[in-house]
């Protein structure tokens, strides 16, 4: 079985996980989507780390030491950053974090990924400034975009034809540029929220 959803709080998507094994199904991958497989029910206890690796020896060294300490690795890849840990039965402590310090830390971890993801967008944004790609005047004169010869002479039926069929494709290319400031907004709106989540986890809260 497979679920959509989205997270940007870990204590949340831990407790949902947890909710989830209780009802009978149980991790097994973490992609796009949430793959889980149907058995009995059981109170597990999952814990979710944010790390990437630079190689694969380093990745495969930082499974081997929670699975020492009582915590199968469920899913998560060296660069995939999210790393889901299940509880072996009777062996570990309760935590994958030693102290209030290193169970913050991910949230800071997750905080700089989503800046640097919107850092990458930036740029790009400012070069269609720049080379004038983007049509400011579009906003004003949306007709410069539509470019069905004799299209504003056309009536009644074959003027709507030829104009709602163009205007999908004169929409991107007017306003498809859009997209870029929406994902850096989005970006920075979820690097906020994990500093702060930071924050509240570093205060023990």
């Amino acid at each position: 079985m497979k679920k959509y959803k989205f997270f940007t709080d870990f204590d949340r998507e831990e407790k949902w996980l947890n909710e989830m094994a209780r009802s009978g199904h149980q991790l097994v991958n973490k992609a796009y989507s949430y793959e889980f497989a149907e058995g009995s029910p059981e109170e597990a206890n999952y814990r979710i780390d944010y790390r990437t690796f630079k190689n694969r020896q380093d990745f495969e060294d930082y499974r081997m030491l929670f699975e020492d300490s009582g915590w199968k690795h469920i899913a998560g890849t060296k660069s995939s950053g999210a790393q889901y840990f299940k509880q072996v039965m009777d062996q570990g402590d309760e935590d994958i974090f030693s102290d209030v310090d290193s169970k913050a830390a991910r949230y800071k971890r997750l905080s700089e990924m989503w800046l640097s993801l919107a850092g990458c967008f930036i740029p790009l944004f400012a070069v269609l400034i720049s080379t004038g790609a983007i049509n400011i005047t579009a906003f004003v004169k949306p007709k410069l975009l539509y470019f069905t010869p004799g299209l504003w002479e056309m009536s009644g039926t074959h003027f709507w034809r030829a104009f709602l069929f163009e205007t999908p494709f004169a929409f991107f290319r007017g306003f498809g540029w859009v997209i870029l400031p929406i994902f850096i907004l989005v970006y920075v709106i979820f690097a906020y929220k994990a500093k702060k989540q930071y924050e509240k986890t570093q205060q023990g809260h």
